[in-house]
């Protein structure tokens, strides 16, 4: 069974149709004093002997990142990319030329983006979030700050107060642009944002409201009742974890009240008042105090 499995895998290697930017597990055929071969196809690619896997024979299947190196040569790799072609990832700048930037992709190769992706200027040492995909004319990895290029604008598929995976994209006057599920632009505004974000952090949000323009206003918390229950919770949770008190009160700033819970001032008045109701706290003028219900 294993020997026919095998064969199988062995035959998929030696028939592979190699993308440039993605993983591939292709046969050892050669091995030589500066490094080893691997079958794509009619093609071989060269693997450079520090990224061998100690014991490596011929016949071994790898599993290989494949890209392309200064002298457009097909190269393989062991070593792990930042990010694969067609999918959005948040890299460092590590410097310039006249032509565009490079990026830290996590290989020895940096990642070239041309001043045409460039929505602005990057600065070295900073990270930003880019769309890493194949050009067609150089069969070379490079990638794109235009991300609204690579985004859909058909939203059929979403709803509002959906559930989604929002990806920090960009801070702007307004707030924070993100992609949401990898595949649409949103923003996320200043009253929304109740926790330290940066570019590339994933988090989860909620649809807040699709717009007549095509524009998607994002929440990192549930609207309307939902979002006053988990308020409650995360309310009781934090004051059992400080012995029942919280220096807190109707008169609190917004700023002290998002230090405690990350939460704004208007749904911890929603919270406290349902819990009031609930037999839950009880108020005083240095805070508010959890009740065990009668």
């Amino acid at each position: 069974m294993e020997n026919r499995l095998y064969a199988e895998m062995k035959q998929k290697t030696t028939t592979v149709t190699v993308q440039v930017g993605q993983y591939h597990n292709l046969e050892v055929i050669k091995i030589l004093d500066f490094g080893l071969y691997l079958a794509a196809g009619v093609d071989e690619i060269l693997l450079p002997t520090r990224y061998i896997p100690e014991g490596t024979q011929i016949g071994d299947i790898l599993k290989v990142f494949i890209y392309r190196d200064s002298e457009d040569r097909l190269i393989a790799t062991t070593e792990t990319p930042l990010a694969t072609v067609d999918s959005f990832a948040c890299l460092r700048v590590t410097d310039t030329n006249a032509y565009g930037v490079f990026l830290d992709l996590g290989l020895e190769k940096d990642l070239f983006m041309p001043f045409s992706e460039q929505h602005k200027k990057l600065s070295p040492g900073r990270n930003y979030l880019v769309w890493v995909f194949l050009d067609q004319q150089t069969d070379r990895i490079i990638c794109s700050a235009r991300l609204e290029k690579f985004l859909k604008t058909d939203l059929s598929l979403l709803e509002e107060d959906q559930s989604v995976n929002l990806l920090i994209w960009e801070f702007t006057e307004l707030g924070i642009k993100v992609v949401i599920d990898e595949q649409y632009g949103g923003m996320l505004y200043h009253n929304e944002i109740f926790e330290s974000l940066h570019v590339g952090d994933r988090v989860t949000g909620f649809i807040k409201k699709i717009r007549e323009d095509g524009k998607i206003d994002v929440s990192l918390r549930k609207k309307g009742y939902a979002e006053v229950l988990d308020a409650k919770q995360e309310l009781l949770v934090k004051l059992k974890a400080n012995q029942g008190f919280l220096p807190l009160t109707d008169s609190s700033s917004p700023n002290d009240i998002y230090e405690l819970l990350q939460m704004s001032k208007k749904t911890f008045k929603k919270a406290v008042g349902g819990l009031l109701k609930e037999g839950q706290l009880t108020l005083s003028p240095e805070g508010i105090y959890f009740t065990e219900p009668e």
